[in-house]
């Protein structure tokens, strides 16, 4: 029988969260195996799935990529504060999830991506 991975497991591989394989195999974008409750993919799909879900995020309308690393990460209730290093330094917010989902760490390479339609600040 042929190696079946976790939905965890995939998602992890992939780089998306549990909810976005879902909702991936809602749209019919992937199909799991079921065995009991368990969300399975057979290991030889996994490449054509990583291959798929990296093209699909070339495609986005973002032009600000913002190569840098992890500074650090500290929690702050539901959300994460993530200091980057960008040549220049950067704060992130992002849920306290994602950032257990992502596993960011200091040192860990990231890529910031920007997409806003104004900023405004005050003195």
């Amino acid at each position: 029988m042929a190696e079946l991975l976790r939905i965890g497991e995939v998602a992890k591989a992939v780089g998306v969260s549990v909810d976005t394989l879902r909702r991936w195999e809602a749209d019919g974008r992937v199909t799991f195996v079921r065995q009991g409750n368990q969300r399975m993919l057979p290991a030889a799909e996994l490449a054509g799935l990583v291959g798929a879900a990296r093209s699909q995020s070339r495609r986005s309308s973002a032009r600000n990529r913002l190569d840098g690393a992890v500074s650090s990460v500290t929690l702050e209730g539901p959300l994460a504060r993530v200091e980057l290093d960008c040549g220049f330094p950067l704060v992130a917010l992002i849920t306290a999830q994602s950032a257990a989902e992502l596993e960011l760490k200091s040192g860990d390479a990231v890529c910031a991506i920007v997409k806003t339609t104004s900023v405004h600040l005050t003195s």
